[in-house]
């Protein structure tokens, strides 16, 4: 092999000579006949020459994959100048790309490396690798094939949908044949021709892609070389979490959001989370029909004051009647990870908010606000959606909500506000970013986005950095004149707790700890309302600081009432100080809050207006613990478990909880109602706003 090498890169260095570089024809002759004179597998000193055909069809499938991008971006070219995203498409789509084959390619690679060399020559074996070589071309260029018509209909590449649809053959092909008989003719025969051309390439590739006989210690370190390659193409990122769809997501365009992505990838990833569907909060009850459920939260809404909307699509719609300002107030959203009613003092918890505590002197403070979960994305869907919790995965992350979910940002969008989500860490976290751009938020400001912040650590820029941002962005778009709704989450109050040195006097030692970085959030958090006070639009301005959720949610009770428990405080314009004693949900907050903007536009959410004190209004809680469910009221707590009765307890602050026996019929069925609502309303897509009309507001 080594005298072959040789030879060859004397016939390439003849191949520089001035006879040989005379014209074009002699240059290609010179070059390819070396290459033309021995194995392709002689140019690596390793037998990387058995990989040639898996190269060869990884090459393919990028082209393959990037041509039909082009094909869609041209074809969605005013949407992608728009969204200034041409880079962002191709470099993002390149990444998916190479995750997507190596997806198909990486084990086939590495057991043709491992095939005994006589094996490799069977016509069986061949004919075996050679269909999976093709398919790997051929099914994702089908599915791009497939793309065209599914955008054309829903703006988006193949999804859930697409997978849901495969479940009625029958229906979708009288569709089909009798509204696209055209594009059916046309997929047919490009399908056909692309599985005729794979095929007949791959076999060639294969034919000349033998398998060296011996060396086993070097084909064996090599296939594992390969697998661990394979794995770090598919997984794209050697931080905490794999690719997704949210990774790759940059504008408030969903369908060019879709378009880093391709097909394959696209219902790969639903189908994954088909797999992992599960029947929700059903899990409580399994028979209670929708529209009844629904009847309930109408019933329970209206019984709170409310006023019933309406609608043919949407079978919840509430509207609390209120006073509209001279003119438009901003709104301002700050939720504090992992700050617990513990950390808070005026709660009752250690000494490590002293600016919040003042805060809540100056404004309207929820001394019994209960979290409805133990994750961020659950704080988020509470907060900004007035979503209700379920044993599933937060809807932040699931793709039916994904476009089309009630937020505030689409709701207040709709006012002519600029809608912002400013965050100090990668925003593809937990699929926010996606989620946010999809529901409403025109801008993600994230850490790419903070020039020489003062000190970044595993979770992105410190809080400090982030209120000092978000400042200069109400600064700049106030004095533009535009009103505008910011959504401001902290990461620094998080393990493994990194905070700039000096700021504050640590509460112990050492500085890494969990009450070191709640004290620090709580001197970032002064900071910016320091600044705030001194800007012009503080007067015109509602804040709400409220902790997304407790840390370390732990209990040996059922629900571990206690770390649910959290702050939160409402300031700023026309806002008088006062301590509220009801029970309150996180749910309670968004339609708070539009009552405070005077907003009353319809909505789906069945949080109440807590700016309204007749009785019966809020008075309860939900919360969710792993698969348990809990509704809160005076009375106490009605808690579900899956499979199981439902159970009353007496719940005292800083106590166990009393067992009090069995709920009686009528408390267990509205626990289960209330919690049925999110997964029925999640999956029957009645979490939304009614359509817009000409000018752009619910109709």
């Amino acid at each position: 092999m080594g005298l072959g090498i040789v030879a060859s890169a004397r016939a390439v260095l003849r191949c520089f000579s001035d006879a040989a570089r005379s014209t074009l024809a002699g240059r290609v002759r010179c070059f390819s006949e070396p290459a033309r004179s021995m194995p392709i597998h002689s140019l690596f000193p390793l037998r990387l020459g058995a990989l040639a055909p898996f190269f060869q069809t990884f090459l393919a499938g990028l082209v393959v994959l990037s041509l039909s991008r082009l094909g869609l971006a041209i074809w969605h070219a005013e949407a992608v100048s728009a969204a200034q995203g041409w880079g962002q498409v191709f470099l993002s789509g390149l990444r998916v790309d190479v995750a997507v084959m190596s997806m198909w390619l990486g084990i086939p690679a590495a057991l043709w490396l491992l095939l005994p060399a006589s094996w490799s020559a069977r016509g069986a074996v061949r004919a075996g690798f050679a269909l999976w070589l093709a398919a790997s071309l051929l099914v994702p260029f089908l599915l791009e094939v497939g793309t065209p018509p599914f955008m054309s209909e829903y703006g988006l590449r193949p999804n859930r949908l697409f997978i849901e649809y495969l479940v009625y053959p029958a229906e979708v092909g009288k569709t089909l044949l009798k509204g696209h008989l055209l594009s059916v003719l046309a997929a047919t025969v490009l399908g056909a021709g692309g599985a005729w051309l794979a095929w007949r390439t791959v076999r060639g590739w294969l034919e000349r892609g033998r398998v060296p006989a011996g060396r086993w210690p070097l084909r064996a370190a090599l296939a594992v070389a390969v697998v661990l390659a394979a794995a770090l193409g598919v997984r794209s990122t050697l931080g905490h979490r794999p690719m997704n769809p949210a990774m790759v997501a940059f504008s408030s365009d969903a369908t060019v959001n879709s378009l880093p992505l391709n097909s394959f990838y696209s219902v790969a990833f639903a189908a994954r989370d088909w797999f992992r569907s599960d029947p929700g909060s059903r899990i409580y009850d399994a028979e209670t029909p929708d529209e009844a459920v629904a009847a309930a939260m109408r019933e329970a809404l209206a019984d709170a004051g409310a006023t019933l909307v309406d609608d043919p699509g949407i079978p919840l719609l509430g509207r609390w009647p209120t006073e509209r300002p001279a003119r438009p107030r901003n709104l301002v959203i700050v939720l504090e990870e992992s700050l617990g009613a513990q950390f808070v003092g005026h709660l009752g918890g250690r000494p490590l908010t002293p600016n919040l505590d003042r805060l809540s002197e100056e404004g309207w403070t929820f001394t019994r606000l209960y979290a409805t979960g133990t994750r961020s994305v659950r704080g988020i869907e509470a907060v900004v959606s007035g979503y209700t919790p379920t044993p599933s995965l937060a809807v932040v992350k699931r793709p039916l909500s994904q476009q089309g979910f009630f937020s505030l940002a689409d709701l207040l969008r709709r006012h002519g506000y600029d809608t912002t989500f400013h965050y100090g860490g990668e925003s593809h976290f937990d699929a926010m970013r996606g989620f946010f751009l999809g529901n409403g938020f025109e801008h993600a400001i994230e850490q790419k986005d903070y020039v020489a912040p003062e000190f970044t650590g595993s979770w992105g820029v410190s809080d400090e950095d982030l209120f000092r941002r978000a400042d200069e962005e109400f600064r700049r778009k106030h004095g533009a004149g535009t009103p505008f709704f910011g959504f401001v989450f902290t990461s620094s109050n998080h393990d493994p707790f990194e905070f700039p040195e000096g700021r504050f006097e640590l509460y112990e030692q050492p500085a890494a700890t969990r009450n070191n970085a709640a004290k620090y959030a709580d001197h970032a958090l002064g900071v910016f309302f320091e600044l705030a006070r001194k800007s012009d639009y503080w007067d015109d301005t509602v804040f709400l600081v409220v902790a997304d959720h407790d840390s370390r949610v732990l209990g040996q009770s059922l629900v571990p009432v206690d770390n649910f428990h959290i702050p939160g405080v409402i300031l700023g314009a026309g806002i008088e100080p006062r301590r509220e004693e009801r029970l309150v949900s996180q749910i309670d907050l968004a339609p708070t809050l539009l009552a405070l903007l005077g907003i009353e536009d319809p909505t789906p959410m069945i949080g109440h207006d807590l700016t309204r004190g007749e009785p019966g209004i809020a008075g309860r809680a939900l919360v969710q613990y792993d698969n348990n469910f809990a509704l809160m009221t005076g009375e106490g707590l009605t808690i579900l478990e899956p499979g199981q009765a439902a159970e009353r307890y007496r719940f005292r602050p800083g106590q166990p909880l009393e067992f009090l026996g069995d709920a009686s019929d009528a408390q267990e069925r509205r626990a289960r109602l209330f919690a049925l609502w999110g997964t029925v309303a999640y999956e029957r897509g009645w979490h939304r706003l009614p359509a817009a009309d000409a000018t752009g507001k619910g109709s």
